[in-house]
């Protein structure tokens, strides 16, 4: 009986180790052109669901030829031209609003706000903050558990 609770325990470790290296591992693409669509199959003759602005970022989900699937932060899933797309890093607030702050804790000072679905440019991750930018602008933290992305 012990040898089989010793082996119990074993597999169940294992299986969050693997389970944990499967989540970060994901890969994540960002929209690097001005606009690319979203499309319903891997393909310009699907019908186009979305249109995807600069920077938004994206996870692979599958491939078939030069065409990637993807799903957004909200889950929506869908296909898109893998050269219209990189790794530049960036994230998208999932929250109604988030505090950009000075430093990387609840105590430094607010710079700014950042609302629902808004795209920023991934800076540095320290801990469970992201530093971020706004494009061309504004620069500050935000609390990871705030965003999607990398």
């Amino acid at each position: 009986m012990l040898n089989l609770k010793k082996w119990s325990r074993a597999l169940l470790a294992l299986t969050l180790v693997a389970s944990t290296a499967a989540l970060q591992a994901r890969e994540m693409v960002s929209v690097a052109k001005a606009e690319i669509n979203m499309r319903a199959g891997a393909g310009t003759q699907h019908e186009a669901l979305w249109a995807l602005s600069r920077g938004y970022p994206l996870e692979v989900t599958g491939r078939r030829g030069k065409w990637l699937k993807v799903r957004d932060f909200e889950n929506d899933s869908g296909w898109v031209y893998r050269p219209l797309v990189g790794k530049t890093p960036h994230v998208v607030v999932k929250s109604r609003v988030a505090n950009v702050r000075s430093a990387p804790n609840t105590r430094s000072r607010i710079l700014g706000k950042a609302d629902h679905g808004e795209v920023l440019r991934t800076l540095e991750h320290r801990n469970d903050w992201v530093r971020v930018q706004r494009e061309g602008g504004l620069k500050g933290w935000i609390a990871r558990r705030l965003l999607w992305g990398w």
